[in-house]
């Protein structure tokens, strides 16, 4: 695999809400594995489909070893589909996820996404988005068709178009990753991104804390700015040289 200096931490918070963690945390590192899920709403649907797709994702990375790709990846997430959509139809109720992973193999690194979650790179002092959020609410603000803070987008926000255990088992979105040394990144759900705006969020990577204060500030930022949904982030720092 590709050697690199890396420090890591996770971490979730239920907010203030009341209303229990549906978000899953997963990270290991060498090799390094990252990911996060967002369960939709607050039901059984809502905690299976977030435990699922993690578990499932995990089963195939760890299956693979050193050779997954893209390949392997979209598999995993065809099964989770498989194993989420089954399990909405029995209860009749809702069962889905996003998900937002970095997986480490001997080719590289792997970002994949499904859903709103998202991934960040902090880079020579710019805050970068990584990935796109698979909603209304993204189309509506790449074509303009409402204002960004209007109504109309706070509502396209929660009309998700991919997501884990949708009905048409959409493919994630798999891309390369190339780390640089000084890189900084963050995974994380959107009751970080929706609530800790851009320059805070840069303020936070670019104070180069370790990766658990980083993520306790991001949490804490949070909740200060109301805490009206579950809160979860993954830090990773790139630091020294990187060698192949």
């Amino acid at each position: 695999m590709t050697d690199l200096d890396l420090a890591a931490a996770g971490g979730t918070d239920a907010g203030l809400t009341g209303k229990g963690n549906y978000d899953v945390v997963h990270l290991s590192v060498d090799p390094l594995l990252a990911i996060v899920a967002d369960g939709m709403g607050t039901g059984d649907g809502s905690a299976m489909a977030g435990k699922t797709a993690v578990e499932t994702l995990l089963q195939h990375v760890r299956a693979a070893g050193d050779q997954v790709g893209p390949a392997e990846i979209r598999r995993a997430l065809a099964a989770a589909h498989q194993e989420i959509g089954a399990f909405g139809q029995r209860i009749g109720a809702l069962a889905g996820c996003t998900l937002t992973a970095i997986i480490e193999s001997a080719h590289g690194f792997w970002i994949v996404q499904l859903g709103d979650s998202r991934i960040y790179r902090l880079r020579a002092g710019t805050l970068e988005l990584l990935t796109v959020d698979h909603t209304m609410a993204w189309l509506g603000a790449v074509h303009g068709w409402y204002p960004f803070d209007s109504p109309q987008a706070a509502a396209a926000r929660y009309h998700l178009l991919r997501y884990v255990g949708h009905p048409g088992a959409p493919d994630p979105d798999v891309m390369a990753l190339h780390p640089r040394p000084g890189d900084v990144y963050l995974l994380c759900t959107d009751g970080i991104s929706d609530q800790v705006d851009y320059h805070r969020i840069a303020g936070l990577l670019g104070a180069r804390e370790e990766p658990a204060t980083t993520v306790d500030g991001l949490i804490a930022a949070a909740n200060a700015a109301g805490g009206i949904d579950n809160e979860t982030a993954i830090v990773i720092t790139v630091a020294g040289r990187v060698r192949r």
